[in-house]
């Protein structure tokens, strides 16, 4: 890891991102492509070190409250946060000046914080999006090394449920002809049943791949499915888009799954619902009467 100062910490849509890199050794990460510009080691994890300091500045001379989101680009829960523990003092600070809070993670040390979370969510809304690709635990392993298994974080998902925090699962990547089978699709939605995640994004049943990470993908596939690149490259070359063969059969057990379980599965729809701050409770009941 290694320090850098930020000029600016949130986006015009209230995005954050407290570390740049991440160490979850992901093999299909879309994050290690070179259209993000990033100038070191994907590895050697950025830290903007002064962070803290300008999420305050920002969020004490925001006007408009609205839903802080983090995790697009990094992970906030990367191992470093054990001890850094900037999203911790993140989560302080929107508790504080009565913001909104999501964040995308694959990792069960979002429980640390389940007591500020619980907090926000009783002040204003928050919502944790987990991603779940494999529902087979050995495969897991060798897509998502460096993080915990899926089975893990559906139990964490079970957790934030029964403290009346709203999940949402993101279905992706769904890479052809590894993990995209009728049976994992099936498994990672019983999951998402039983612990009554309120929807599901999932683009298609496929991946992306550009230039960054193309090869380290490719690297990996090498080292663990030998053979497979070669099949990669005759299917779709160098294509940005890679749909698997069975997308349609699999996006139709997706769609009735979810309607059968009311689970939101409209990527839109579900945009529309994660950015929307709630109104106050003064407000609603002005509109009422």
């Amino acid at each position: 890891m290694h320090y850098i100062k930020a000029k600016s910490i949130l986006s015009p849509n209230g995005g954050m991102n407290l570390y740049r890199g991440c160490s979850h050794g992901c093999i299909y990460c879309d994050s290690r492509s070179r259209i993000y510009n990033m100038d070191h080691d994907f590895e050697d994890i950025a830290v903007k070190e002064n962070a803290i300091e300008l999420l305050q500045k920002t969020l004490k001379g925001k006007r408009e409250k609205c839903m802080i989101g983090t995790g697009s680009m990094t992970d906030p829960y990367i191992p470093l946060e054990n001890d850094l523990n900037y999203i911790k003092k993140s989560l302080e600070l929107i508790y504080r000046y009565g913001f909104g809070f999501t964040c995308i993670t694959k990792s069960d040390l979002v429980l640390r914080d389940l007591e500020l979370i619980k907090k926000i969510n009783e002040k204003t809304k928050a919502v944790i999006q987990m991603t779940l690709t494999t529902y087979d635990e050995d495969l897991c392993r060798k897509l998502e090394p460096n993080v915990a298994g899926t089975f893990k974080r559906f139990e964490v998902l079970k957790k934030l449920n029964d403290n009346n925090i709203p999940t949402i699962v993101w279905l992706c990547p769904i890479l052809p002809f590894i993990n995209d089978t009728e049976g994992n699709i099936n498994g990672i939605i019983d999951y998402c049943i039983d612990a009554n995640v309120k929807g599901i994004i999932c683009f298609g049943m496929g991946t992306t791949l550009r230039e960054g990470n193309r090869e380290y993908f490719y690297k990996k596939l090498d080292e663990d499915f030998p053979g497979l690149k070669d099949k990669y490259i005759k299917t779709y070359g160098n294509s940005y888009g890679l749909e698997s063969p069975n997308s349609r059969r699999l996006m139709r057990i997706f769609k009735k799954r979810t309607e059968e379980h009311g689970i939101m599965n409209n990527p839109d729809e579900i945009f529309k619902y994660l950015h929307e701050f709630p109104k106050k409770e003064s407000t609603r009941q002005t509109t009422l009467f």
